[in-house]
């Protein structure tokens, strides 16, 4: 999916929400519990219940290889029943995947090729080559963490060296790598006051926005520093939407939350 498209998406649906599905089988429904892929028969649910309201749905994988082998098969018809059912869906593997060379590629392929994913959330550290490779396939995308939405990224991503802080290199320094249109930014909703030198270094990228929500981000703060005349923006919110209650009703609750969401949304596009 280009960003053009992207954006087509958006201003069709008056959202440019991103629904996690970190589906974890300690908070899904009881009831769901019982089913053959409990895991998948939630994430089915919550598609069927809120796709009309958001643009993008971000597996966090980690959520996934946790349960090994199943959560694996869970995953993939996850990301195959979005491709058939609603392809017009961005989809996002959260990832976070870091590595040089061949390892980088064969990452990709996974992602790319065998789960046909949108994207892959992809960390910055080793820098140039274990980055490119994930630029290289068409209609894809790498999501680049930037500047994250947890505590500890004071620890390093703030810290300045040479008059600049170390995300505002990364920012500068992606922005000349192969293919670095197919680059989108990780920028936490909980950073929102970065948000406007961030735009000064990548005016035109996508940037996902997590944050929104159970962390406490501000939407409004996220649009008035964030958004471009494209929108550019992907926002991110999870445990508020899929965990919006744990009873027989937990579908009906997301899609109540995901339209309360896409509605303030909507207004902040008018």
């Amino acid at each position: 999916m280009t960003n053009r498209e992207l954006t087509e998406q958006i201003r069709k649906k008056r959202s440019f929400l991103c629904i996690g599905l970190d589906t974890d089988l300690d908070k899904i429904p009881g009831h769901l519990k019982q089913e053959e892929d409990p895991l998948f028969s939630f994430n089915k649910a919550i598609i069927d219940a809120t796709h009309e309201y958001c643009v993008a749905y971000k597996p966090n994988i980690a959520f996934y290889e946790a349960y090994g082998l199943a959560g694996w098969k869970a995953l993939e018809k996850t990301i195959e029943y979005l491709n058939e059912h609603h392809p017009d869906i961005f989809t996002i593997a959260d990832a976070k995947r870091g590595d040089i060379g061949n390892t980088a590629t064969r990452y990709a392929k996974a992602f790319f090729e065998q789960l046909n994913f949108d994207s892959v959330t992809v960390a910055p550290y080793m820098g140039r080559d274990s980055v490119e490779p994930f630029l290289q396939f068409p209609g894809k995308h790498a999501i680049l963490l930037a500047l994250t939405s947890n505590q500890g990224a004071f620890d390093f991503q703030t810290t300045a060296y040479e008059g600049k802080a170390l995300y505002e290199r990364v920012l500068e320094t992606a922005s000349a790598y192969e293919h670095s249109e197919r680059l989108m930014y990780v920028v936490g909703a909980t950073k929102a006051e970065y948000l406007q030198d961030i735009r000064k270094i990548v005016p035109g990228s996508f940037l996902l926005v997590p944050g929104v929500g159970a962390q406490g981000g501000s939407l409004q703060e996220v649009c008035k520093y964030g958004m471009t005349e494209e929108v550019g923006l992907l926002v991110n919110s999870t445990r508020a939407i899929i965990y919006a209650s744990e009873g027989t009703d937990f579908a009906e609750a997301a899609a109540a939350k995901a339209k309360e969401l896409r509605d303030q949304m909507a207004k902040e596009l008018l």
